[in-house]
């Protein structure tokens, strides 16, 4: 894999053919773990072997809503409590060891708690402590690092999250177009400001599914179209000339959700040049594929040159205050620091932002990742993954469906995630959306089942369907996870049920 990506145009699977599969897998009975293995083996684990967690998490429901503080936390049938996490490992409080495909959501390609940037950090903190609200060096070093791996991106303001990043980049499209409107890819998750909490997860879904406690004027100048379709894309873009014009169209580079919803290999390039076809500046939100797809990004990958990039997670090396807008230099220039007077400027701010300890940890894990090879080796552990995982759902004859983009792999057991509702037109993607709302839950709890029950037996995922590998995970690291994986496997069986229980048909 050349220039340390971590797949090649070769191995890059098409979306028809996935989505075929995900189709057929909605449409199947719903195949779960055995109730017997999972009322008895699983609770068991979790109630006997986790007791500190469990008891912590109890604890903690008293002083946090929900019991934790981040929604990648959360897991069924309660969070566990980490304690000690290194390369392709977690240990829990109870000392039960864990195979790390979450790696904090995406960013700890070299594995966690990677020695060369821990001690670097350490090395920062004794001379000038994590923040002193002045100028730098590190600052420097990151953004011209950045540049460095990503021409595109001229110039780069370092903010303190991947949703920060986003409303930059959308207050500097409006800012520089004088457009108002934004359109994001169906499903697609760019944050939590309210005004990108649409469409999220479910294609289609609008303000109806995770929007609560946002006013629907929020929404009025968001758009959505249907993944991987660059017809709407277009027909939206027309329509949006005669509604105060769009002022950008934002992806993430693999498709929606990480890959989740994946788009053809020229996807990208084909949107970029309906955006500025219609006078719209093209983002692409590499919050997650930011030197993980490869050192020079996706946008290196799919050779496309975007006006903004978003970054996040990795841009400190799994630090905190992760997040920043590259792009051209006349675009970033309207986030110019300082006093602007009556000069025309895109408003932003962030008193931790570009701290000494993020941005250090973020140029020395770039480093790392271009002295290690990281991306390339970690997409050979997710190809290595994604095989197995193959050839243990043919072993069982299971519906699943596994599939990777280098070091992001998909393991879809129910197709929850891959609902579509897109439409140009609201009541005709609500009504259906509604009309499935019963499979599309009973999926869901199935789905966080699964994860469960590959928790109890070693193996942490993204709410058990989509692992990230690390350039720590070996050969025999993968084969053994698969150990895992097959234990669990052999424990699925088909329901007979295609709606939720309460509504069950049989076969």
């Amino acid at each position: 894999m050349a220039d340390n990506y971590s797949m090649t145009r070769e191995t890059y699977e098409e979306a028809g053919p996935i989505n075929e599969r995900l189709e057929k897998l909605r449409n199947t009975t719903i195949y779960d773990i055995d109730k017997n293995y999972y009322d008895n083996e699983v609770m068991d684990y979790f109630n006997n072997k986790c007791a500190t967690s469990k008891a912590l998490h109890e604890e903690a429901e008293k002083y946090i809503p929900g019991g934790v503080q981040h929604n990648l936390a959360f897991n069924k049938p309660f969070p566990i409590c980490i304690q000690k996490a290194e390369g392709a490992f977690m240990w829990d409080k109870d000392g039960n060891r864990y195979y790390d495909f979450l790696q904090a959501g995406g960013p700890t390609i070299l594995g966690s708690n990677y020695p060369a940037v821990k001690d670097a950090v350490r090395e920062l903190i004794e001379t000038c402590g994590p923040v002193t609200g002045l100028f730098h060096e590190a600052e420097l070093m990151l953004a011209r690092e950045i540049h460095n791996q990503m021409p595109a991106c001229e110039k780069f303001r370092m903010l303190g999250s991947g949703t920060e990043s986003v409303m930059a980049a959308i207050r500097i499209s409006r800012c520089y177009t004088h457009n108002k409107r934004v359109i994001k890819i169906g499903g697609g998750y760019h944050g939590w400001s309210d005004q990108m909490v649409y469409g999220l997860k479910i294609p289609g879904s609008r303000f109806f599914l995770e929007s609560h406690g946002i006013p629907n004027g929020c929404f009025g100048t968001t758009d959505e179209v249907k993944p991987n379709d660059l017809n709407m894309l277009e027909k939206m873009l027309k329509k949006n000339k005669l509604k105060g014009g769009t002022a950008c169209v934002i992806v993430e580079p693999v498709g929606p959700e990480s890959g989740t919803r994946p788009v053809d290999f020229d996807y990208n390039t084909k949107a970029l040049e309906l955006a500025h076809k219609y006078g719209a500046l093209f983002v692409f939100d590499e919050v997650v594929t930011g030197f993980r797809v490869g050192l020079h990004g996706a946008q290196g990958f799919f050779n496309v040159k975007p006006d903004l990039t978003i970054f996040g997670k990795i841009i400190a090396g799994g630090y905190p205050a992760a997040g920043g807008v590259g792009g051209r230099a006349d675009l970033i220039n309207l986030m110019a620091a300082g006093v602007a007077g009556m000069a025309k400027k895109a408003y932003v701010g962030g008193t931790l932002a570009a701290n000494p300890l993020s941005a250090y940890a973020g140029y020395c894990t770039i480093k790392e990742i271009e002295k290690t090879n990281a991306c390339e080796k970690a997409g050979k552990a997710g190809d290595r993954l994604k095989a197995g995982l193959q050839q243990l759902i043919d072993k069982y004859e299971l519906p699943f469906v596994a599939y990777n983009q280098g070091s992001i792999v998909h393991l879809e057991c129910t197709g929850a995630m891959s609902y579509d509702f897109s439409s140009m037109h609201i009541l005709s993607s609500v009504i259906p959306m509604l009309k499935k709302e019963p499979i599309m839950l009973s999926r869901k709890d199935v789905m966080e089942r699964m994860g469960a029950a590959y928790m109890a037996n070693g193996i942490i995922t993204l709410a058990g369907s989509r692992l990230y590998t690390s350039m720590a995970d070996t050969d025999e690291i993968i084969d053994g996870a698969l150990e895992r994986f097959d234990n669990v496997f052999k424990h699925v069986v088909d329901t007979g049920l295609t709606v939720t229980p309460e509504r069950a048909k049989k076969k």
